[in-house]
């Protein structure tokens, strides 16, 4: 038995490294460390403390050392998602601006629910040295700091002035980062004297924890009242969100379905947890869903949403549910989630939830209805008609996006995850890529953030040692953030980078195009002398080169077959590889048919903006609706 009042004397940083390398996670009577490793740069501010700590205390908690502060959260919010929230890892950033370049990644984690630790460095607690290097002097507040730039962005903040409030922060941080309901960014400023302070630390502190991750069950009534819409719906649909991967609810989901006759339309988060070959799988939903999903979606008259936030593009800016009597039911940990559209709040875990619905739903009367089911699966398969002819090749164009992704996914094996997260891609492969066969799609849409996707390839590998990892990126993304190569390179991690490269933001200019009707500042183009605008010749880049000078196999393609070869060989390489597919820059997948809230100027001298305003205002009146208990406003 240990002496209850022992103690161990180390700074605050060794007392950091020392407790995170004995916190384990555990679900379902599986466990696991938490936290496996910390990613740091070092700096002005840590580099004596944390540094320090990590160097003679850090053999249990691994360090990696990221090439920007923005793309080590990343990597490591993506290995939370790729462990379904049951592990991540920790930051270290020095003073200033290596700190605040964390805040980006902060914001993406928390909004995606996904769990990260974040520490970045602070100015000294202490005051006689006077205004110290990066230290932001506010004329109101003189505690404050640019680290408070982290409360809005965060789960739970806090800012650790003396060691022993670490005995209070640390298990707080713990119980957020392992919370279904909580889970984002947590960040714990440090100030760089604090790191190194002593303090005599309690053993029993310092000693292993396990935090168990708990499955919140349903409420019966609400289960009675989701059982009792669903036994009277004659359109049910069930909406699934990345709540379904948490959980790991997909055979729950596929149950209920099944037993039900309930077609299925997935959010980006939840891409994937539906079997692919059964007419019940519709694909994504919204603004960058199937049109057949989007169809089934427009009519129901229920809508049984499984963990998802229900975003303006899952909805439609509130468009998308057209049935006048649509009611909802929302599974979700979260209750103000599980509150929106009005719906039926079945607050719990979606794998408990799915499980109490089943039977109940059976004992009712609820059953497939062969009239509903052959609707369904005549629109399906009108939609992998067209889908399949937007993997052709149009004469006298590159490759389309489209088929870009058509030859990855015949490329992808069983364990082969695609990553996406900004730009055309993420809505591309909400739409037609086939997650079927054991191929994963990893979207991260949350937040819609550039630059997440190769350090988020990195993450994923680093929680996936089978399989190829490929991150599918724009020439603009790529541009943003192609130095984690070189930690590719470093750790020794096999990703595979392809690149569409069509010449700019293609997307935004495919949105810029709708709302204004005037292509501007979208694409990388020579500035025209005349004009003085960006509308020159398109710029000649050597992505493949610059790869390359990063460590990587660099590869080109600009044929469906040339692609497909180089896919084949990247397979075979052990080390990180890019892919340069020149593509179409103009040619889209087909539409979704769904209407977004975006809104063109009020005031223009321009005649085209003038006329889609007022387009916008029309559809704006005529589609947009809130939600009541079922009652449209």
């Amino acid at each position: 038995m240990t002496d209850s009042r022992a103690t161990v004397r180390l700074t605050t940083a060794q007392a950091i490294v020392r407790y995170l390398s004995v916190q384990h996670s555990e679900r379902d009577g599986r466990r696991r460390r938490l936290i496996p490793g910390m990613w740091g740069i070092f700096g002005h501010g840590n580099v004596a403390g944390m540094g320090q700590a990590l160097e003679e205390h850090g053999r249990d908690l691994t360090y990696y050392q990221g090439r920007n502060e923005q793309s080590m959260v990343h990597a490591a919010t993506a290995f939370a998602k790729a462990n379904r929230r049951l592990a991540t890892m920790a930051c270290s950033a020095s003073i200033g601006p290596g700190s605040t370049n964390m805040i980006t990644g902060a914001a993406l984690a928390t909004i995606n629910r996904l769990p990260v630790l974040l520490l970045p460095s602070d100015v000294y607690a202490t005051r006689h040295q006077g205004p110290v290097l990066q230290q932001l002097e506010h004329p109101l507040e003189g505690d404050a700091s640019v680290n408070d730039c982290f409360r809005p962005v965060s789960r739970y903040f806090d800012r650790i002035t003396r060691p022993e409030q670490l005995l209070v922060a640390l298990p707080e941080a713990m119980r957020v980062l392992t919370s279904p309901v909580e889970a984002g960014t947590v960040t714990i400023a440090l100030p760089q004297d604090v790191q190194a302070h002593a303090f005599d630390w309690p053993a029993s502190f310092l000693a292993e924890q396990t935090w168990r991750v708990e499955r919140p069950q349903p409420d019966p009534a609400r289960i009675a009242e989701a059982v009792a819409l669903l036994r009277d719906a004659e359109r049910p649909v069930l909406v699934a969100g990345g709540g379904v991967v948490y959980a790991e609810a997909e055979a729950e989901l596929a149950a209920l379905a099944e037993a039900a006759g309930i077609p299925v339309v997935e959010t980006f988060a939840g891409k994937g947890v539906m079997p692919t070959d059964s007419w019940r799988a519709l694909g994504g939903l919204g603004l960058e869903g199937t049109p057949a999903g989007n169809a089934v979606v427009r009519a129901a008259d229920l809508v049984i949403c499984v963990g998802t936030r229900l975003t303006d593009f899952a909805t439609g800016s509130q468009s998308l549910f057209e049935h006048p009597d649509v009611r909802f039911v929302n599974v979700n940990v979260t209750a103000r989630d599980a509150a929106k559209q009005g719906g039926v709040p079945v607050v719990a875990d979606a794998r408990e939830a799915l499980r109490a619905l089943r039977d109940p739903a059976a004992d009712a009367g609820v059953a497939p209805r062969g009239d509903y089911a052959e609707e369904v699966g005549r629109g399906r398969s009108e939609w992998l008609e067209v889908r399949a002819q937007a993997f052709e090749q149009v004469p006298g164009e590159r490759m389309s996006q489209g088929q870009l992704i058509g030859v990855l996914n015949d490329a992808a094996r069983d364990g082969d995850t695609v990553i996406a997260a900004a730009g055309g891609a993420p809505g591309d492969l909400l739409k037609v890529w086939d997650a079927g066969g054991g191929r994963k799609a990893h979207i991260e849409f949350g937040y819609s953030c550039m630059g997440y996707e190769l350090p988020a390839g990195i993450g994923v590998r680093m929680a996936q040692p089978d399989g190829e990892v490929y991150v599918l990126i724009g020439d603009g993304t790529y541009l943003m953030q192609p130095t984690e190569l070189v930690t590719a390179l470093q750790e020794g991690l096999k990703i595979t980078v392809v690149i569409s490269e069509n010449h700019g933001f293609q997307c935004i200019r495919r949105l810029q195009m709708f709302r204004a009707g005037t292509p501007f500042g979208n694409e990388f183009r020579a500035r025209d002398a005349a004009s003085d605008r960006l509308e020159g010749d398109y710029l000649e880049l050597d992505l493949a080169a610059t790869a390359a000078g990063f460590g990587a196999v660099a590869l080109r393609a600009d044929t469906p077959e040339s692609l497909r070869s180089a896919l084949d060989k990247a397979r075979d390489e052990e080390g990180a590889c890019v892919i340069v597919v020149a593509t179409e820059p103009h040619r889209d997948l087909p539409g979704s048919g769904v209407w977004w809230d975006v809104a063109p100027s009020e005031v223009s001298g321009d005649p085209k903006v003038r006329k889609r305003r007022a387009e916008y205002e029309a559809d704006r009146q005529r589609l947009q609706r809130l939600h009541y208990g079922g009652r449209r406003g």
